[in-house]
């Protein structure tokens, strides 16, 4: 006789934790390859800015300076 296979039982799906901030974002991606979010696209590129070091101004002189005045925006002129 054969042994019968057990169907394989896929775990509930968990949320991930997140930042207090980012609670209850959701990302997907549709069938065209584009990018739906539940969340401003304004609002994660300021949580970005504050909260995540940019790896390519790390290299410039000048990035210490920059990295103190990010909450501070500069007026047009």
């Amino acid at each position: 006789m054969t042994k019968k296979s057990k169907p394989e039982k896929k775990p509930a799906a968990k949320k991930p934790r997140v930042h207090k901030d980012l609670d209850g974002f959701e990302v997907s991606i549709n069938q065209f390859g584009e990018l739906k979010s539940n969340m401003d696209i304004e609002k994660l590129n300021a949580f970005l800015d504050k909260n995540v070091d940019d790896k390519k101004l790390a290299e410039r002189d000048d990035y210490e300076e920059l990295k103190k005045g990010k909450g501070k925006k500069k007026g047009k002129k």
